[in-house]
């Protein structure tokens, strides 16, 4: 009879070794259902396709939830990002911020910028 609460125990205390150690970096952040327009222009991993628009793709995550708040609130005066940012809720900026600084960096220098100079 004893045994049964031991296993049991031996049982919870494994598994939360298991969970202890997951890395967080190695956890995916879920797709946020706001992505679209912010994908547009700075790609859905956080590579921008256009030169003039910048990466978020591995940020930090306090940056980038600190400059989303900004971008709403007015105290970053991008007219653009306010736009696009202003009827998010504080839930939904979270979920952006934590998608894009859980992308892989690394893909930005695989992606070229255009070439401006071709029509």
């Amino acid at each position: 009879m004893r045994s049964v609460p031991i296993a049991a125990l031996s049982l919870v205390l494994a598994f939360s070794a298991v969970y202890v150690s997951v890395d967080a970096k190695s956890v995916r952040p879920i797709k946020p259902a706001r992505l679209g327009l912010c994908a547009a222009c700075h790609g859905e991993s956080g590579i921008a396709q256009l030169p003039e628009v910048p990466n978020l793709a591995g940020q930090r995550l306090d940056y980038l939830r600190k400059a989303l708040k900004d971008y709403r609130d007015g105290s970053r005066k991008v007219a653009v990002m306010h736009a696009a940012v202003a009827p998010l809720s504080r839930a939904d900026l979270d979920a952006l911020a934590r998608w894009y600084s859980g992308q892989d960096s690394a893909s930005r220098n695989k992606v070229k910028p255009m070439d401006k100079s071709k029509p």
